[in-house]
């Protein structure tokens, strides 16, 4: 008999939810939620939910479905939306898995140009073959060439498994001799965020892993840049936008009268009343779990980012608790994104010196955090392309900074280069190479419309780019010939989507 994990409101928080978890033993489980509290009205009621995978797009559809009975928020995910109004030239480059072993398709794509050939290595999230690795000539029609972790072949530090790896953001460069490929990945104890690199003679490997990370401790997003004295630096990103939703969750679990003072809104007041209800139980989940069950707070917060940060500080004058003064200083301080550099070892398998602050969060647009930086050098400037907001909705944009060095300071333009589309949404991650037109093209995946979350299928796009000192933007333009469809190794077409 499956027993049943019943979990009281948070103390002193503006709504009273109590949930029942029932089931989940495994990945694999079931889990049936019930929820009682009050609903839009105000009358208690009670519903009963059955979560038959615990899977991003499953979560939202949990939530929508409470948000339905109980006046709580809908996630964004599943709530009717306009079209945006932003247009930009973009060109689909691949819009289908190349093979059955692509899981789902090309989302953080780093693109170099090696010689006639164009080279894209891409997230692979906890799919069994890690980081899959294609060419083309013409950016239209592309091989798939392999993994650099294929099934059973990876790092023997990193965390493998379906809802518990995530192999993320890998970046291939040529330095010196030899072609690296910079990734993220979890570690197999603990399961915290770490970098490492893979090394091989050329583009398509073999691949070799040293049984170490190059960097632990939250860390994501590795790209490597060289100086003017030739040296190499890694950049990366503290991955605290994974860490400042469980500070809070845990916080407000323990003082729920904080919630109406950080959220005027009753809705989300209400949304947050059940979510912080849950902490018991979510916190015995893993990472990505842990975040498709916090979505709801992170888009509370998100939406009115500064705004809350602000009133996280304004309390640090007014409580007199210090076990909550330092617990808010720890979310505030996790509300930073930070983009840092350190110098590379000659082998490329760990850095040495004092590590460089680059870039952080710090426009509203950009909300909770910024992420997947490319660094390109053109007419004598640093053009820094990164990715903004939640990657997993329709508010994920691309930003750019200038700088005169590659460390900066750089200076960021006010408004975002590129937003979702009608036809394209969440933009994001972006990489650069020579164009077949010999200038800078920018290379970036996307989702389908409606379609964004994790592990769901993200698609190749790219845009020219005009770089012109401190102004940049994009243009049109086209590729010859229609391209072929991809097929896998079997010739089978592979639809569109690639989630499990």
């Amino acid at each position: 008999m499956l027993r049943e994990l019943w979990l009281s409101p948070a103390t002193d928080a503006p709504y009273a939810f109590e949930v029942g978890v029932t089931g989940g033993g495994s990945r694999r489980s079931p889990v049936t939620f019930t929820v009682a509290g009050p609903d839009a009205s105000g009358q208690t009621v009670r519903g009963r939910y059955r979560l038959r995978e615990r899977t991003h797009k499953a979560y939202l559809d949990l939530f929508a479905s409470i948000g339905a009975r109980f006046g709580t928020r809908v996630p964004r995910n599943r709530q009717r939306a306009e079209p945006p109004a932003f247009r930009a030239p973009f060109l689909p480059l691949l819009t289908r898995n190349l093979s059955s072993r692509v899981l789902h398709g090309y989302g953080d794509p780093a693109v170099i140009r090696v010689d006639e050939w164009y080279y894209l290595v891409a997230t692979s999230n906890d799919a069994p073959n890690a980081f899959p690795v294609a060419r083309s000539k013409d950016l239209r029609d592309w091989e798939l060439r392999g993994f650099v972790f294929p099934r059973g072949d990876t790092p023997r530090w990193a965390a493998v498994g379906e809802g518990v790896a995530d192999y993320w953001a890998p970046e291939m460069h040529r330095v010196g001799g030899e072609y690296r490929v910079y990734f993220a990945a979890r570690e197999a104890s603990g399961h915290g965020l770490a970098i490492g690199v893979a090394t091989g003679p050329g583009p398509e490997g073999p691949w070799d892993t040293p049984g170490q990370p190059v960097l632990r401790g939250g860390v994501i997003d590795p790209h490597v840049v060289m100086d003017d004295d030739g040296a190499a630096w890694l950049l990366w990103k503290d991955d605290t936008n994974g860490v400042w939703p469980g500070l809070l969750h845990r916080l407000l679990h323990q003082h729920g009268r904080l919630l109406a003072q950080l959220l005027p809104d009753d809705l989300d007041r209400r949304t947050v009343s059940l979510i912080v209800s849950m902490w018991p139980w979510v916190r015995t989940l893993e990472p990505m779990e842990r975040f498709f069950v916090q979505q709801l707070l992170v888009e509370a917060v998100a939406d009115r980012f500064a705004a809350v940060r602000e009133r996280l500080n304004a309390l640090l004058a007014t409580e007199t608790d210090p076990g909550v003064l330092q617990a808010i200083r720890d979310v505030v301080e996790a509300m930073r994104t930070p983009v840092w550099a350190q110098r590379l070892a000659a082998d490329g398998r760990g850095v040495e010196g004092e590590r460089i602050l680059v870039l952080e969060n710090d426009q509203e647009w950009e909300a909770h955090l910024i992420e997947g930086i490319w660094v390109a050098r053109h007419g004598g400037k640093h053009y820094l392309f990164y990715a903004g907001n939640d990657f997993s909705t329709a508010r994920y944009g691309i930003g750019v900074a200038v700088a005169d060095a590659p460390l900066g300071p750089y200076r960021k333009l006010p408004e975002p280069l590129l937003r979702s589309t009608a036809e394209w949404w969440g933009p994001g991650h972006p990489s650069v190479a020579q164009g077949p037109d010999g200038e800078p093209w920018l290379f970036l995946h996307a989702f389908f419309p409606g379609r964004t979350g994790y592990n769901e299928f993200r698609a190749l796009l790219t845009v020219p780019l005009v770089l012109d000192g401190d102004r940049v933007s994009v243009r049109a333009a086209e590729l010859e010939g229609p391209g072929e469809p991809p097929v896998d190794e079997d010739g089978a077409m592979q639809t569109s989507g690639g989630a499990r």
